[in-house]
C-alpha cells in the first residue's frame, strides 16, 4: 500500500473548543521553568567536569559515561511504559512526579563519593526526565491549533537555552564562590567539595516546580481515535508501528537524521567548558559567566526566528515548512561549529560560538512541532517518547563518549580536543542535513493531505 494511500486513524467528530489563550500560555509559561530546570540539572555536570575527573581520578571516558550512558541507562526501560501511561493519564500528574524526581536526584549527585555512587544518581535524573518530553509535547498539541504550535514550542524551548544558560552562570559563578569558602563538612558525608554543594543547590528548587504543576489545567484531548468504550485507551504498540511504518518516509529521515545529529550535538554541548578550559586556559566561573548570559541572549533570538518562519513558510506555499527550516538550520550551523573549536582567540571563539547557537536555534521549535503536527492525538506520547529515547540514547548516550574516544584514541592527548569536537562536526553534521533533506518532501505531501 502506498503512503498516499495509507488509511488515516479515525477521529471523533466532536473536538472539544481549544483552551482560552490564558490557560494555554499560563502551561506553557509552568512547563518552561520545567524544561529550564531539565536542562538546567543536565547541563550543570558539563560544567563540573574538570573538578569531579580531578577528584575521583577518572578519564575522558570514564567522565563520558557518567554524562552519557548512565544517563540513558534506564530511559531504555521506563520510556516506553510512561510514553503509554500519557496517552490514556494524566500528563499533568506524570509530569510532576518527573521534575521531582529528577531534581531529588541531581540533589542526590551531591552526595556520591565515587563513581558508581555519581552513576547511579545520574541513572535516577534519567529515570524522572523520561516522563517529561511526551507529557509536555502531548499536552502541547492539545493546547495550541497546528499553525500556532511552532511559536509555542519555541517558547517553550527557552527552557532548553535558559537551563543550559543558568547551569553555565549560575554554577561557574557557585563554584568560583564556593571554591573560595573554608572546607564545609557534613555528617556521615565528612568534607564536601564545591561541585558537591554545587548540585545540592541546583537540584532541590526543582521540587518547588513539581508543586507547581498541580496548577496546571491537564486540556481535553483533540484528535482522539474512535473508541469502543467510555475509557480513554492507548492504542496498541503494533498500531503505532503499523502508522509509522506506513509513513516511514518522513519518519525515518526524522529519526535517522536526529540520531547522527545528536551525537555531535551533545557530545560538544559536554566538552565544551572543558575545551575552553583546556585550550584557552579559562577557568570554570570565567568561562560560566561569559557563556551563560551570551546563551541566553542569543538563544532565544534564534527560537523566535524559528518559530517566525515555521509561520511565514506554511502561508507562502511549504506545507514543508517545519522541516525546511530544520534542513537549513543544520547548513548554517555547520561552519561556526566547526571553525569556533580552531581559532587561536577565546574571544572569537566564543562569538562563533554565540552565532552557532543562534543559528542552531531555529530548529528546536520546527523540528518538534513536526512530530506533533504528523502524529494523531493518542500515538504522540509513544511516538514523542521514541523521538526522544533516540535523541538520548544516541545523543546523550554515545556523544559525550563518541567525542572522548576520539580524543583518547585518535589524537591521544587531552589538549587535542579541540581536533575531536572538529572533527565530529565536519562529519556528522553534514550527513544529518543531507538524511533531514531526505525526508522534507514526504514530510510535505503528509501535511497537506491534513
Amino acid at each position: 500500500m502506498s503512503e498516499h494511500n495509507a488509511p488515516q486513524p479515525q477521529v471523533s467528530a466532536a473536538e472539544p473548543p481549544w483552551p482560552p489563550p490564558g490557560q494555554a500560555w499560563y502551561a506553557v509559561g509552568v512547563m518552561t521553568v520545567a524544561l529550564m530546570f531539565n536542562f538546567l540539572d543536565r547541563g550543570i555536570l558539563n560544567l563540573l567536569i574538570e573538578p569531579i575527573k580531578r577528584d575521583m581520578q577518572l578519564s575522558d571516558t570514564q567522565v563520558s559515561l557518567v554524562v552519557g550512558l548512565a544517563f540513558i541507562a534506564f530511559y531504555v526501560v521506563v520510556g516506553f511504559p510512561i510514553a503509554r501511561l500519557v496517552d490514556s493519564r494524566s500528563r499533568r500528574a506524570i509530569l510532576g512526579f518527573g521534575i521531582a524526581m529528577w531534581s531529588g536526584m541531581t540533589a542526590a549527585c551531591g552526595l556520591a563519593q565515587n563513581f558508581w555512587h555519581l552513576f547511579l544518581a545520574r541513572v535516577g535524573v534519567g529515570i524522572g526526565e523520561a516522563c517529561n518530553g511526551p507529557s509536555t509535547f502531548s499536552l502541547m498539541a492539545d493546547l495550541f491549533p497546528k499553525e500556532k504550535l511552532p511559536k509555542a514550542i519555541a517558547v517553550l524551548n527557552l527552557g532548553f537555552v535558559y537551563g543550559q544558560g543558568i547551569a553555565a552562570l549560575v554554577g561557574g559563578t557557585l563554584i568560583g564562590i564556593l571554591s573560595s569558602l573554608p572546607p564545609v563538612y557534613l555528617p556521615l558525608l565528612g568534607e564536601v567539595r564545591p561541585w558537591q554543594l554545587t548540585f545540592f543547590a541546583v537540584g532541590i528548587p526543582g521540587l518547588f516546580v513539581a508543586a507547581l504543576m498541580s496548577t496546571v489545567k491537564e486540556p481535553p484531548r483533540r484528535g482522539i481515535t474512535v473508541i469502543t468504550d467510555a475509557r480513554l485507551k492507548p492504542p496498541p504498540i503494533r498500531e503505532v508501528v503499523r502508522y509509522m511504518v506506513e509513513h516511514r518516509a518522513a519518519y525515518i529521515p526524522m529519526f535517522l537524521g536526529l540520531s547522527v545529529q545528536g551525537i555531535m550535538v551533545i557530545g560538544i554541548i559536554a566538552w565544551t567548558p572543558s575545551f575552553f578550559i583546556r585550550t584557552h586556559g579559562w577557568d570554570i566561573a570565567q568561562f560560566g559567566q561569559i557563556f551563560g548570559p551570551i546563551l541566553m541572549l542569543v538563544s532565544p533570538l534564534g527560537l523566535m526566528f524559528g518559530g517566525w518562519l515555521a509561520e511565514k513558510l506554511p502561508k507562502l506555499g511549504y506545507h514543508d515548512a517545519n522541516m525546511r527550516i530544520v534542513v537549513l538550520a543544520a547548513f548554517v550551523t555547520l561552519p561556526t561549529i566547526v571553525s569556533f573549536t580552531l581559532v587561536s582567540s577565546a574571544w572569537m571563539a566564543m562569538f562563533l560560538l554565540a552565532i552557532q547557537n543562534f543559528t542552531a536555534a531555529w530548529a528546536f521549535g520546527p523540528q518538534n512541532a513536526a512530530f506533533q503536527v504528523i502524529t494523531p492525538n493518542q500515538m504522540r506520547g509513544q511516538v514523542t517518547a521514541l523521538f526522544l529515547f533516540v535523541f538520548n540514547l544516541v545523543g546523550f548516550g554515545m556523544g559525550p563518549t563518541f567525542i572522548a574516544l576520539i580524543t583518547d584514541y585518535v589524537f591521544g592527548a587531552e589538549d587535542q580536543l579541540r581536533y575531536a569536537m572538529a572533527l565530529a562536526a565536519v562529519v556528522m553534521q553534514p550527513l544529518a542535513g543531507y538524511i533531514f533533506w531526505k525526508g522534507m518532501k514526504p514530510y510535505g505531501e503528509i501535511v497537506a493531505r491534513g
